[in-house]
């Protein structure tokens, strides 16, 4: 049950994620901090239960990865048309994977001090 709550709580933070990005300069100043706490609060789902001992370091690496795309997300801006669309985007999956990553990260280094 588990297992599929974390499965869900990944494809919904995916897809809240790239709602923000692509209507985040229509929608009001409240409804996108709602939005963005959804993203924080299912990002800590999916580290919890989502990702397991052996998937951490790859789920880690990828998470850098995301996470530096995410820093580039003002270059983005400058592709004409679909540019700001695409920084929203790639903005709003980096505050999906931030909290998933510091779980991760933290129950890897409870298990690396637990051995």
């Amino acid at each position: 049950m588990a297992s599929k709550m974390g499965q869900w709580a990944f494809i919904i933070g995916v897809l809240v994620a790239v709602v923000i990005g692509l209507f985040s300069n229509n929608l009001e100043i409240t409804t996108r901090g709602w939005l963005v706490l959804l993203l924080v609060v299912l990002g800590l789902i999916v580290g919890l239960l989502n990702v397991t001992e052996k998937e951490s370091t790859s789920f880690l690496v990828a998470a850098v990865a995301l996470l530096l795309t995410g820093t580039a997300g003002s270059t983005l801006s400058f592709i004409p048309a679909v540019g700001s669309y695409l920084a929203g985007i790639v903005t709003a999956i980096a505050v999906f994977v931030t909290p998933a990553a510091i779980v991760v990260a933290l129950k890897s280094i409870q298990s690396l001090a637990k051995d």
